[in-house]
């Protein structure tokens, strides 16, 4: 079935093809990216803050170990300042969060286009493909019509509008995904950040 929608959907189907090509691609990069996020960040970050009130130079190097993850690379862009006061240690954490935020939205404004241009192709070869019946009908004896072309006309056109639909739709529904695990991950790092920050407080306090 899923071959015929293709061959049937006329030359709208080769956009709609590239479309789906690159959105499927793309949806599989952010489903790694978050997968990776979602197993190792909490561990690692749990593992760090351990090794703070014993180890700093191990924390350190584990944060290097896992510089893949957002929380880990905004922990280091702190870690490395020469200055670790309370305030210092706030604007950097400030800064390399708001640095992550492309990373995190990668690729939306993609998904964005996919989704409202896709319909619209489906919509275009619907109406190429009523042109072409239209185009096949003898409106003075319906006898002599093209059936052929008639029929093929429709067929091209449903079939355009359901693929243009499919790669819509099914962009949709990853795009919603990723933006939600994006809003979570933006809450985990204002979470790890004021961790961080009650931690160097409480350390600058003890020292006092």
């Amino acid at each position: 079935m899923t071959q015929n929608i293709l061959t049937s959907s006329g030359i709208v189907a080769v956009p709609l093809i590239v479309f789906s090509l690159i959105s499927f691609t793309l949806i599989i990069e952010r489903c790694y990216y978050w997968f990776q996020i979602w197993r190792r960040e909490k561990l690692v970050i749990n593992r760090v803050f351990s090794l703070l009130e014993s180890d700093r130079k191990q924390a350190i190097v584990l944060l290097q170990q896992n510089i893949d993850l957002p929380i880990p690379r905004i922990f280091l862009a702190a870690f490395q300042l020469k200055r670790q006061d309370l305030e210092t240690v706030q604007v950097a954490l400030e800064t390399s969060a708001r640095a992550e935020l492309p990373n995190l939205r990668r690729f939306n404004t993609v998904f964005d286009t996919v989704i409202a241009v896709a319909p619209l192709l489906g919509l275009l070869g619907t109406v190429l493909g009523l042109m072409t019946s239209f185009a096949s009908l003898s409106l003075g004896d319906v006898s002599q019509s093209d059936t052929i072309g008639v029929t093929g006309g429709i067929s091209e056109a449903l079939s355009s509008t359901v693929l243009g639909l499919v790669v819509a739709i099914v962009t949709l529904l990853f795009a919603n995904v990723f933006r939600s695990l994006c809003r979570r991950q933006i809450s985990a790092i204002n979470a790890a950040n004021g961790r961080l920050e009650l931690f160097i407080r409480e350390l600058h306090f003890t020292e006092s």
